[in-house]
């Protein structure tokens, strides 16, 4: 038998709301590296080590034991004392942590040795409040002054920083210690004195000054009895349950719902069965556009009221006027949203930042999406203003030189050079390797827009307003004809990724023309010629469908996005080829994300991973630097269920379409609580030979209809 391989990122990370702890394994924050304790895009905590008479400890075990939570497993070195050495590996020490509204640490000590021991313990910690953005770059600025004042008598440890305006404060409190702690040289220091079997702990309590609630009172066994153990499980309590015999895809799936639950953002307007996501962990804990608008589709099978929290907060940051500096423009969806230094100054323009070409027509598919799921008539009229100025927004300004393309540029000087997906500085390149000029038409824009102006004119139709859906019609299949003339290659029998400035093609074989096939832009004809070349050698891993051609002279299987396997790509390509009736070859993409899950520590999928092919002998490798848990990644798993289910919900009329086909691997499903407007169904599949078969096990069977999932470029909605 094969031995089993775990990956994963050589760190801990707990999280929830904005706040998260990034360190090292042994659960210290080594200064000058990105670890440490944030909160609203801040670093709060920027060096955190344990000592004992100076001398640091040693790792034994460490492990999320939570999202939210993480415990450390110490042992000492041989400590000089001035009763003698105490020998290592006698005094046991654990380090618990939580997150919520601020941070509670516990630090339990046993003496383990045949003797009474006395020693300092000693909690070295520094606060540096750099931005986020900052600490990833690796170029700290200190503009501000910070002050540190310990109070004796309320045993608390104040740290301040004041820049103008802008402030940021930390309190350590220490409560329920086993000794007085005292304050001196950066470090809070305990005389510690055990006989043999004695114990010792002590509570810090970190919390931030400005914040809403308080840090965990509770210690760490106890918050697992408290609000914030079981307000996640409510939420998951509401989404949709699955079983199958597959226990990879089992794993991938509960991982993936337990990692939604962890990313959710507070927002002011939103309840808590109602939330947006972070991006992911670390470097995305914000709000953003685009990802917010793609796990709200992923989700949609899952748990369909998710896409209200996105349409809400996005559509209240929908911009009103240009602004060059953020890229702004009348009626553009907001890229990313930032609450650091850097923001509060304006010296970066996340305040939204609006360099994001596809979060506007995502917008409007999302919109249709919630719509179709929940039924929910009234999203269409509440949400149909911001709808419209997206609309406008993609004549007026997607469509820069009225081409009749999507194109984009930033305008500022601090902007994104790169504004789809792919946004990397380096993601898109001709095919002799040098970067694409632009202003850039991205073929899966022209995708995005079709399929936003089809499903905005059947909520017209819904609506009463014929003579807009008739245009909206119009508009799409001109777009459709135009877009496969120009865009469509025929001695490769592929598309070009993008056309440049000059309007020239771009022909780099890349994964951006399987979204198009999601989006259904593609003539039944040429889909198969679309499936085969991302299927051939050079882009597919076997761990999933690379950024990039390995043939290409930019391919690097370890960059961010040229040559690299992003799980969330995949899931929306594997729904395309299923679109187009491509059952085994969107079968084959899912087992392949679904294998490389497995291999990672406790199934969770990172944001991307090396695009090196699958061999007896390999196993997939994590980008360094990777967001783990996040949120599209882990809503991959979702859109293959929508691929094997053929889920098509028709909330509006009451209905629920299916078109299942499950792959030989996975030979039984069921699901218990899938929810289409105020109907909940639970439904049994399996497979019969070649066939899958299904029936209802709880809810209206008459409801639940067979659809053909194949719809290629006639949309379903379009009925």
């Amino acid at each position: 038998m094969a031995p089993e391989i775990t990956v994963g990122p050589p760190r801990l990370a707990i999280n929830q709301g904005h706040t998260f702890m990034l360190t090292e394994e042994d659960g210290q924050i080594t200064a000058r590296t990105d670890k440490g304790l944030f909160d609203l895009d801040t670093r709060l905590i920027s060096s955190w080590r344990l000592f004992a008479n100076g001398v640091a400890w040693n790792l034994l075990n460490s492990a999320n034991i939570a999202y939210y939570a993480s415990r450390v497993f110490l042992l000492n070195p041989p400590i000089p004392t001035e009763a003698g050495e105490i020998p290592g590996g006698s005094l046991a020490m654990t380090v618990s942590r939580t997150i919520g509204h601020g941070l509670h640490e516990d630090l339990d000590l046993v003496n383990h040795g045949p003797d009474p021991v006395q020693f300092n313990l000693e909690i070295a910690v520094r606060s540096d409040f750099a931005d986020i953005f900052e600490v990833k770059s690796g170029h700290i600025v200190r503009r501000g002054h910070i002050r540190t004042e310990w109070t004796p008598r309320a045993l608390r440890l104040d740290t301040t920083y004041v820049n103008a305006d802008f402030r940021r404060s930390l309190s350590i409190k220490v409560r329920r210690a086993g000794s007085r702690p005292v304050y001196a040289n950066g470090r809070i220091s305990f005389d510690i004195a055990l006989k043999p079997g004695e114990a010792w702990h002590s509570c810090l309590i970190y919390e931030f000054a400005g914040r809403e609630g308080r840090a965990p009172k509770s210690c760490v066994e106890g918050v697992f009895a408290s609000h914030l153990a079981t307000a996640p499980d409510a939420w998951e309590a509401g989404v949709l349950k699955v079983q199958t015999g597959n226990e990879e895809f089992y794993r991938y799936y509960r991982q993936a719902v337990a990692d939604m639950a962890a990313l959710r953002l507070p927002f002011e307007g939103t309840g808590h069965m109602q939330f947006v996501p972070a991006g992911g962990v670390p470097w995305f804990v914000a709000l953003f556009g685009r990802d917010s608008l793609i796990v709200s589709l992923q989700n949609a099978m899952i748990y369909p009221h998710f896409a209200r929290g996105a349409l809400d907060v996005l559509g209240r940051h929908q911009a009103d006027k240009r602004d060059d500096w953020r890229d702004a423009e009348p009626g553009k969806i907001m890229h990313e949203l930032r609450m650091g230094e850097l923001a509060h100054f304006n010296l970066i323009p996340h305040t939204p930042y609006y360099g994001t070409a596809d979060a506007t027509p995502l917008y409007l598919i999302v919109l249709h999406t919630a719509w179709r799921s929940t039924g929910d008539h009234g999203l269409l009229e509440r949400y149909l203003p911001v709808a419209e100025r997206c609309l406008a927004w993609i004549d007026r300004y997607g469509d820069r030189d009225k081409d009749g393309f999507q194109e984009y540029q930033t305008r500022s000087d601090a902007g994104y050079e790169n504004q789809g997906w792919k946004d990397s500085g380096e993601a898109l390149v001709y095919p002799d390797g040098s970067r694409v000029k632009g202003p850039k038409a991205l073929c899966e824009l022209q995708g995005y827009v079709y399929d936003a102006w089809l499903r905005m004119a059947e909520i017209y139709d819904a609506l009463g307003r014929k003579a807009k859906a008739s245009r909206l019609r119009r508009k799409a299949a001109e777009l459709f004809e135009r877009f496969n003339d120009v865009f469509w290659d025929e001695d490769s029998g592929f598309y070009a990724f993008a056309l440049d400035g000059e309007k020239a093609k771009v022909m780099s074989v890349a994964s951006n023309p399987g979204h198009c096939l999601w989006s259904g832009i593609v003539p039944p004809d040429r889909a198969g010629r679309v499936v085969k070349r991302l299927m051939a050698p050079d882009m597919w891993t076997g761990w999933g469908i690379r950024t990039l051609s390995s043939d290409h002279p930019a391919y690097n299987p370890n960059s961010y996005q040229n040559g690299s396997v992003w799980p969330h790509d995949n899931g929306l390509i594997a729904l395309g080829f299923r679109r187009y009736g491509f059952v085994e070859e969107a079968a084959q993409v899912a087992r392949g994300v679904s294998g490389a899950a497995s291999y990672f520590q406790q199934h969770q999928l990172p944001e991307l991973y090396a695009g090196l092919p699958r061999s007896p002998t390999t196993f997939p490798v994590q980008y360094l630097g990777a967001n783990t848990p996040q949120a599209w990644a882990a809503g991959s798993c979702f859109s293959f269920l929508q691929m094997f289910l053929g889920f098509q919900p028709d909330a509006p009329n009451g209905a629920l379409y299916l078109d299942p086909a499950l792959p030989d691997w996975m030979p039984n499903l069921i699901l218990r609580g899938l929810r289409i407007d105020r109907m909940t169904v639970d439904l049994r599949l399996w497979r019969e030979g070649s066939e899958t078969r299904w029936e209802v096990l709880k809810g209206d069977a008459s409801r639940v209809r067979r659809r053909s999932f194949a719809s290629g470029p006639a949309l379903a909605c379009t009925t």
